[in-house]
Order: structure tokens, then sequence, then C-alpha cells
């Protein structure tokens, strides 16, 4: 195995067969031809997550679908079907704010038991 310059760029190529005479490096193949496109993002068909593993669903053109599978005979006979927002996800608390609102409630607790002591002191004392 021999190696070689680039005929375009002058970089050293290695691995190049016996009988080669010229050779372009991958650099400047990858700019002559261009990067790869990415493919396209995701676009929704407007039906709710989930609707081929509903028993039977209706879309608003009229398509009836039994698990997923169109059933052309029956389309346009059902009403489309009703599809209710998602539950909210609950927000899970970070750890400094469960610490947060822990000293919070304690703050919270010493502050009433120092004024019920001041109460005592002051003979204001309350039933409770």
């Amino acid at each position: 195995m021999n190696s070689l310059q680039c005929s375009k760029c002058s970089r050293w190529v290695e691995n190049v067969g016996e009988d080669a005479k010229k050779v372009t490096c991958s650099v400047c193949v990858l700019m002559a031809v261009g990067l790869p496109e990415e493919p396209k993002n995701y676009t929704s068909t407007g039906r709710p997550p989930g609707w081929h593993f509903m028993a039977e669903f209706v879309d608003k053109d009229g398509n009836v679908f039994h698990k997923g599978k169109e059933q052309p005979k029956l389309k346009g006979t059902l009403k489309p079907t009703k599809v209710k927002p998602p539950k909210k996800k609950i927000k899970r608390r970070s750890k400094d704010e469960i610490l947060v609102a822990r000293h919070e409630l304690k703050k919270a607790a010493l502050k009433k038991a120092v004024k019920k002591q001041q109460d005592f002191l002051n003979h204001k004392i309350s039933k409770g």
C-alpha cells in the first residue's frame, strides 16, 4: 500500500492501491458533493396520539379505523370520535424546592411557638 498527495489540496492519503496515479481526499470530495441533507422532521397526521390502539376511531374526514386498520366500507357512516384532552402532568419538585418548603413549615411552627411563649409570659393564656 502506498500513500499519495491529494490532487486538489495536497493532503496525504494513505492506503492507496499500487497502480493509482491520482487521488482526491475525503475532505475535497465532501466539499465537491456537499454534506448530506438531514431528513425532514415528523409531520403530524392530525390524529390524536394512540388512535391506532383504539377499538374504533373515526377521523374528521369520516374514515373509520378498527384497531388502526382502515375500513373503507364504513367510510362516512359514523360520527367523528371525540377525543378527551390529555391529563396535565404533575411537575415533580426538585430537592431544593422540597427543602425550601420544609424550611418554611419549620419557620412557621417556630414562629407559632415563640408567640405562644410570649403570650404565656405576658399572662395572655389562651385555651386551645
